[in-house]
């Protein structure tokens, strides 16, 4: 079952790509304050890498200016693949911290888990956006079908921040 608004975030350990490799997050340092959210299905895919990030690249300031503290990107993805599609889009420079959900638990703690065989994608990440008040959910959108992006993207969530 989902999480949905007021839950809060479930606990765990996440990976960031740094200089001297990767390195395990904990997600409770990313959700202190007031943060947005947004988690895809994978790394270099389609509506990944020219809508939904991107999205969230354009609107970085503007959410900074409405008090959001961080502007985290969640995928089921390893932590080299993360880093270098960090670097590829750019996503640092605007603010955007990637972080690597390697086996997939924060994304089924979260009940976003889906498989999508046809496309090769199993243990994935649904599609969805949320703004988290010191850890808790308190806006969560998430698309009916992973090739969405709609009430998802940067422009949708920061119409609720």
């Amino acid at each position: 079952m989902a999480l949905n608004e007021g839950d809060k975030l479930p606990e765990g350990k996440l990976l960031k790509m740094t200089g001297n490799g990767p390195a395990e997050v904990d997600l409770s340092e990313y959700h202190t304050g007031r943060v947005a959210i947004f988690a895809l299905p994978g790394a270099f895919t389609g509506t990944c890498s020219t809508q939904h990030v991107p999205s969230f690249m354009r609107t970085a300031d503007k959410f900074r200016e409405k008090g959001v503290d961080r502007i985290v990107c969640i995928s089921v993805n390893d932590p080299f693949v993360m880093g270098a599609w960090e670097k590829d889009t750019g996503a640092a420079e605007a603010g955007l911290t990637f972080l690597s959900d390697a086996d997939g638990s924060f994304t089924k703690a979260m009940g976003m888990n889906f498989d999508a065989p046809p496309a090769g994608l199993f243990g994935r990440s649904k599609r969805y956006a949320m703004l988290v008040e010191d850890g808790t959910i308190t806006t969560l959108q998430a698309e009916e079908s992973p090739g969405e992006c709609t009430i998802s993207g940067g422009e949708s969530l920061l119409e609720k921040a």
